[in-house]
């Protein structure tokens, strides 16, 4: 009997072997969770037999996903989704099992098999994996998109409808003389519980949240935070309802409080080590053997009903009126098997509704759609492009808006996400006279600020067809809002695979990911923590009584020490110099030819020191090296930043354009 210490002990190391495993073929994480359950689960090598002790608590892991998902939300989302929760939602669980009974009717003709069996059945599998799913989009920034609202919304709708279903198969294997009754109840518990926790939580949440911070207690903070999301989660289950339903009701309350950026990174190392232990013990479900001795049958239950669930949910939306992609994308999204449809098939099991040996062939299918999924979201676009030429047409029309924006436009600057960062570089911008053009993937946002005459369009800039329909190769610089690595990188490479020698500001919370964005490509990395602490020194040092003019310049100081931007800028056509921008240092970038005389020289050779210029970066093959010292050897294509007065960068830049079969430089 393994010790609870010691199985936690087995699934955190399996768990980081499989991630780092996984992420170095740049694979999902979650495979790697799913990969590893199944190879220490009691089926394979049997390293962790005891999944029960670990199950609830993994289980927590959905919760806080659910939670987290809650915070993305407002109650003007929510009820602007209630069309897709009881329409697109409801159609999707009630035409997959009436799919499968119909498919039943005509397995009967072959074989026993009841219509209890198939409605059973088409219960489980008309669920989709919330965990798996939710976690993709949101790594893929598409929660806000219109397939991931389709997504969220159907996925709402099958927690819902789990209670119902649950009552209807205890029923069917057994006395049915109650069901009416048993399934009214159900319907006023679940529209009892949501009204009073979406009534009372509203009145409730900001008041009570205001009475902990003023305790200024982080730890207080934290325990009120886990007590508020467990606690609405207890009662949802005590009532019958899933926990995680509750959760993502407790995220949505605690979305319309003033905490919510703060609760949301609290909540993150919680939800994702829970998750991951989740994605473990879901592994551990499957048994290998089934595999092996009936492929064939696994098979079609893995395919048939995958492929029959996404062309049927794909059908739905557009029923509901999406546009082909995004019905396509919804489909995919929601063809794999879900948690909740192994928690029917032990109620399937324990009612003896289908017989034992169908129902492992079922689970190992259902698992193994588990394990198809992210690889089917990832490549999503390419599928729909692939089966769907309106979509093509589409996307060329959306990249045709973008560049018929942005045509006209030059020196200007792209703006990676429109929200409130983004925003306010925009403000900024206009006010200084400079022109922007502002990608974003939230439609109401866009359509809100579009109609406001500001320069925003729908496009996703981690598409190299978006930054080219935006005028990359004309823009001055680019700004990444938003604080997903991810997408940064993905925006990073795309920018200096098309244009190397553009300035690109990003933006990030800490400086956890400050060296791999540079090394990336990022021209400077600005971590939202390191201004917070400046504020909060130079506003603190003005209360205590500091004069404003030495606050001003120990700010600066330290911004020069942290920011090498700061130490000059990158200078526009457009820019109006005033008397001290004509003597201030700047900041310039000079590509380097492969005929060029520096080309095989070293910086020291060139001695551009001694024309009062200095090299601040040199970027090769997409790498950007930062202070690089005197030895450094340059090479064709390089890409030198340098630092300097305006007539010593001119100097400097004639000096490194020297032809090799042009006569030498005299400067």
């Amino acid at each position: 009997m393994t010790s609870p210490l010691e199985l936690t002990l087995v699934l955190l190391a399996a768990a980081v072997v499989g991630v780092v495993v996984f992420r170095s073929l740049n694979l999902p994480p979650i495979l790697g969770y799913l990969v590893v359950g199944i190879l220490i689960g009691p089926h394979a090598l049997g390293v962790a037999s005891d999944a029960p002790h670990v199950q609830y608590l993994a289980e927590f892991g959905v919760v806080f996903l659910m939670f987290s998902i809650g915070l993305e939300f407002s109650f003007a989302k929510l009820r602007a989704m209630r069309g897709i929760v009881f329409g697109l939602g409801l159609s999707q669980v009630v035409s997959t099992i009436a799919l499968t009974i119909v498919a039943g009717f005509a397995i009967n003709l072959v074989l026993p098999f009841s219509w209890q069996a198939s409605l059973a059945l088409g219960g489980a599998l008309a669920m989709s994996s919330t965990a798996i799913v939710t976690k993709l989009l949101a790594e893929r920034l598409e929660l806000d998109s219109a397939h991931g609202r389709n997504i969220v919304g159907v996925l709402l709708f099958q927690d819902l409808a789990v209670v119902p279903l649950l009552i209807l198969l205890e029923a069917l294997g057994g006395d049915s003389t109650h069901l009416a009754k048993a399934m009214m109840i159900a319907a006023v518990k679940i529209v009892g519980a949501l009204a009073l926790l979406l009534w009372v939580g509203q009145r409730v949440m900001t008041p009570w949240f205001n009475v902990v911070v003023r305790r200024r207690s982080q730890e207080l903070f934290m325990l009120n935070l886990l007590l508020v999301t467990l606690g609405i989660a207890f009662v949802t289950e005590a009532l019958g309802l899933s926990m995680a339903l509750g959760a993502f009701i407790a995220g949505i309350l605690i979305a319309e409080t003033p905490y919510r950026h703060q609760v949301e990174e609290d909540i993150k190392p919680f939800r994702d080590v829970l998750l991951g232990l989740f994605f473990i013990t879901t592994g551990m479900l499957l048994n290998p053997s089934i595999l092996v001795a009936h492929p064939l049958l696994v098979l079609v239950f893995f395919i048939v009903p995958t492929l029959t669930k996404a062309v049927l949910t794909t059908g739905l939306a557009r029923l509901f009126g999406a546009s082909s992609g995004e019905a396509m994308r919804t489909g995919i999204g929601l063809a794999q098997a879900g948690e909740f449809g192994f928690v029917m098939l032990n109620v399937i099991s324990g009612n003896k509704l289908v017989p034992p040996e169908l129902l492992n062939e079922v689970l190992a299918a259902m698992l193994l759609s588990m394990l198809a999924a992210p690889f089917m979201i990832q490549n999503a676009d390419r599928i729909v492009m692939r089966l769907s030429s309106t979509e093509w047409m589409r996307q060329s029309l959306q990249m045709t808006r973008i560049a018929t924006q942005t045509i006209k436009t030059s020196g200007h600057v792209i703006i990676c996400g429109y929200g409130r960062c983004g925003q306010n570089l925009a403000r900024m911008l206009e006010q200084e006279g400079l022109s922007y053009v502002a990608l974003d993937l939230d439609p109401d946002r866009v359509s809100a600020a579009a109609s406001a005459g500001e320069s925003v369009v729908y496009g996703d800039a981690a598409r190299r067809e978006s930054l080219l329909a935006a005028g990359l190769h004309r823009a001055a610089a680019v700004a990444i809002t938003y604080a997903e690595t991810p997408s940064a990188l993905k925006v990073l490479h795309h920018v200096h695979e098309l244009e190397p020698a553009l300035p690109v500001i990003v933006r990030t919370v800490d400086d956890a990911e400050m060296e791999r964005l540079i090394a990336a490509g990022a021209t400077e990395v600005i971590p939202e923590i390191v201004e917070g602490s400046l504020m909060l020194a130079s506003h603190t040092l003005v209360l205590v009584g500091v004069p404003m003019r030495r606050v001003v310049r120990r700010v600066e100081e330290m911004r020069d020490a942290r920011y090498s931007l700061l130490r000059g800028y990158f200078h526009g056509a457009d820019d109006e110099e005033d008397d001290y921008e004509r003597e201030g240092v700047r900041l310039q970038p000079i590509p380097l030819p492969e005929n060029a005389d520096a080309v095989g020289r070293t910086l020291g050779d060139l001695a551009l020191d001694e024309l009062g210029v200095s090299v601040t970066a040199i970027r090769r093959h997409g790498i950007r090296g930062v202070e690089p010292d005197s030895s450094t050897r340059l090479r064709a294509d390089d890409i030198l930043v340098l630092r300097g007065l305006p007539d010593a960068l001119a100097k400097a830049e004639q000096r490194l354009s020297v032809n090799r079969r042009s006569t030498p430089s005299t400067v």
